[in-house]
């Protein structure tokens, strides 16, 4: 049988690192697929720029047409990242009869209703494993591994530059500044590192795992998200003394009321297993009815980790291929393969845990009296509560550890108390 072709779109250090692993494994490769697997264009914006792999001068293409118009090319890998021109490339390759594996996020999250539709309209596959925490087999364990199960909740770390940064914080003591120039001096924090820090990478993630496990569309603007930057040196401390280390955590949590997702930093039990995740790597605990909690655990982001990924969805593909099966359930595991109908997320304010609280205020008598008065009046319970030396400037800090609270009251009580205030959600029990 003829050799399966196959058009990269992109040869950034993801598919740079693809290229180097459909090379060095070639042999291996085939005697899995039964046939050779031939990398037969390459989609770059530049065809000379160095590269971090060699490819053949030949191969390198800027006319994305170069890889639609090639009859042999049966699957197109998507590596570009971003929304457009991905979208519209996605779209055109399956258009032309193409399957597509992905590891981009952004345009799955924003736009995978159209793209799942068109997929199944065609009858071909999209498949986007390396799209969520790099090389873990992530997003395939929810669909296949627990497909006979229903999951209730998951929780992880799924944007390795933000927990760099806090691990960094919470080893060192360093402060968000100081961190973040560190992770962008090792090369786990980009330029602008807005996407990562403030949240949205880990959101566009979670609208993903939220489609798979739960079976939901979600626009990822609609998922409540905080990002990191506002963490100090301080909160860290405050935390590793109240037994917790603080970590960003991506959380989405079903059941007869429906689905929330919430991306925010999280204060998580010194003992948990999450508390544990050091550097960039990543983590999701999974709950389900049968299984029980289940983890998945690795390196999330990174050339190799999500290249390994990518070669797993293409081998997936080529198998059904070579076995006639040209038509694939949709990314939820369930046929047909249209993608659901958009569903409205559970209001952030329902959502009910301990919250630690920093406020700063002048050291003057009566403020703690008036803040505590708030809170109360609101319903919500103090737990514990301590208060620094007064700085030069005469204000101190006041941290609080409040009793599970919903978070509506909670806003409430803090807008009449009218102070500064940094909060943090606990993890619930």
């Amino acid at each position: 049988m003829k050799a399966l072709g196959v058009g990269i779109l992109g040869l950034g250090n993801v598919g740079a690192g693809t290229v180097r692993l459909l090379a060095e494994h070639r042999a291996r490769i085939e005697a899995r697929l039964g046939v050779p697997l031939t990398i037969r264009r390459v989609l770059v914006r530049d065809r000379a720029r160095e590269r971090a792999v060699d490819v053949a001068p030949e191969l390198l293409t800027t006319d994305i047409e170069d890889v639609l118009g090639d009859p042999n090319i049966a699957i197109v890998v998507e590596l570009m990242g971003g929304v457009e021109p991905a979208r519209s490339y996605i779209l055109a390759a399956l258009r032309a009869g193409k399957h597509v594996v992905t590891a981009n996020k952004a345009v799955l999250a924003e736009r995978g209703a159209e793209i799942f539709a068109e997929a199944a309209r065609v009858g071909r596959a999209v498949v986007f494993e390396g799209s969520v925490a790099g090389g873990i087999p992530l997003l395939r364990s929810l669909r296949e591994g627990l497909a006979s199960d229903r999951i209730t909740g998951l929780c992880g770390i799924v944007n390795g530059t933000s927990n760099y940064i806090l691990d960094a914080m919470t080893r060192t003591g360093a402060g968000f500044a100081d961190a973040l120039a560190g992770a962008q001096a090792a090369g786990y924090a980009e330029a602008d590192p807005t996407l990562d820090v403030g949240g949205g990478d880990a959101a566009h993630k979670l609208a993903l795992l939220a489609l798979v496990a739960f079976g939901v569309q979600v626009d990822p603007a609609t998922i409540p998200t905080e990002g990191i930057s506002h963490i100090t040196a301080f909160d860290i401390r405050a935390a590793a003394e109240l037994g917790f280390i603080i970590k960003s955590l991506a959380i989405g949590e079903r059941d007869e009321h429906g689905v929330g997702l919430r991306v925010h930093p999280t204060l998580v039990p010194r003992g948990h297993v999450l508390a544990g995740v050091q550097g960039a790597f990543n983590a999701v605990l999974v709950q389900s009815d049968a299984l029980g909690p289940s983890l998945y655990y690795g390196r999330g982001a990174g050339m190799m980790p999500t290249a390994v990924a990518v070669v797993s969805d293409i081998l997936e593909v080529a198998r059904d291929l070579l076995a006639g099966l040209y038509s694939r359930p949709g990314p939820t595991g369930q046929v047909p393969s249209a993608i659901p109908a958009p569903i409205a997320l559970r209001p952030l304010a329902d959502v009910v845990c301990a919250h630690y609280l920093r406020f700063r205020a002048p050291h003057v008598p009566g403020v703690l009296g008036r803040v505590a008065a708030c809170l109360g009046r609101h319903g919500v319970s103090i737990r514990r509560m301590s208060q620094e030396t007064p700085s030069d400037d005469g204000s101190a800090a006041m941290v609080m550890l409040t009793e599970p609270v919903a978070d509506g009251p909670l806003a409430a009580a803090l807008v009449e108390a009218a102070l500064p205030v940094t909060r943090l959600r606990l993890l619930a029990d």
